[in-house]
């Protein structure tokens, strides 16, 4: 395990979230229980922000430990960024390690200590560095190895680390070895790599729920879909945004301080008020006010990503072996029981 005698990771200075990472989620037990297979325990790497002194120092640190562990002799590795303060919510890593019956490996590497609103301001490249380094070692490594005998390789992250993570995912250096997907959940509207995907939306589907080309490469959930729907065949790396309609933290407007927003000029989504109409500099306060409250929102709306939600796209995404719609139910249903404590997201 992580932070063990064995490990080359210092326990002591991992931190707290890291800790919580490594010492939560499923075992094997819990997972075959769920299963009725003999399952895995799955591999949880964390890097604290005091585990090394540069960003390439702790990838390379993450790296180590995922050879050390057998990471790369899984079926499925997921290269993670966390929140600002390195919280990894349990809710988007839980239900993902039952559906692959524990053959799987998670990396995260710490950016930061700060609230995230607090890390986007005020150390806006540290994450940017710390995920590109991460990222570019582990498929360093992956790219050497024999593709019929390697992982397949996702990236993910929630807000702030969705943030990094899609900055780090350089798609012209991946197009001579891809990745096998990325899923982003509560994306931040500064996200170039959003901002650019949102603008290509076939003519008349939704801003906030957009449809992408044929839905061969990218789609998009929410509380009320989850990515299944499209009459497309997914193609060899898949690509899903999970975002809430009523998510003030993706569909910020920064000119909504003299024109609307684009998901203004559409019907309004099922959780949001026909009664919300454009009013320049008001419609901007607002906005600035729902950010402020968007994190005590109820499960599944504003920017609290709840843990149901995470699985319909981590199935689309990850294409688990054998996996049925009866067993995403079960899951669900298995979430709503069992771990729901990591459903709710404090933006930590």
């Amino acid at each position: 395990m992580v932070g063990s005698a064995a490990s080359l990771i210092d326990w002591t200075a991992i931190g707290a979230p890291g800790r919580d990472f490594i010492l939560s989620g499923p075992d094997a037990a819990a997972i075959s229980a769920f299963s009725g297979r003999d399952a895995l325990d799955p591999i949880r790497v964390y890097v604290g922000r005091a585990n090394g002194a540069t960003p390439q120092e702790r990838a390379e640190l993450a790296l180590a430990e995922l050879l050390r562990l057998g990471a790369f002799e899984r079926e499925v590795l997921v290269v993670a960024s966390p929140t600002g303060t390195g919280w990894m919510d349990p809710g988007a890593h839980d239900p993902v390690e039952y559906m692959h019956n524990g053959d799987i490996a998670t990396v995260a590497v710490q950016y930061s200590y700060l609230q995230s609103p607090l890390a986007l301001i005020l150390e806006t490249n540290t994450g940017l560095e710390q995920a590109t380094a991460l990222q570019d070692v582990v498929h360093g490594h992956w790219q050497t190895l024999p593709p019929e005998e390697r992982p397949r390789l996702y990236v993910h992250g929630l807000s702030l680390g969705a943030w990094s993570s899609m900055h780090a995912t350089n798609l012209f250096r991946l197009l001579d070895d891809p990745i096998d997907g990325a899923f982003w959940a509560g994306p931040p509207f500064p996200s170039a790599f959003w901002t650019y995907v949102q603008s290509q939306r076939n003519p008349g589907s939704p801003w906030v729920l957009p449809e992408i080309g044929d839905g061969s490469l990218i789609r998009y959930a929410s509380h009320v879909a989850d990515a299944s729907e499209s009459d497309a065949v997914w193609g060899d790396m898949r690509i899903v945004f999970l975002q809430y309609s009523s998510d003030p933290i993706v569909f910020y407007e920064p000119a909504s301080l003299w024109r609307a927003p684009p998901w203004m000029r559409d019907p309004p989504a099922a959780d949001m008020s026909e009664h919300f109409i454009f009013m320049p500099i008001v419609t901007q306060f607002q906005l600035a006010l729902d950010m402020a409250l968007s994190f005590g929102s109820p499960p599944g709306h504003g920017h609290a990503y709840y843990a149901a939600d995470y699985i319909g796209p981590w199935v689309q995404v990850t294409n688990p072996a054998g996996w049925t719609e009866a067993d995403t139910r079960r899951l669900i249903a298995h979430c709503d029981n069992g771990f729901q404590a990591g459903c709710s997201n404090d933006l930590r």
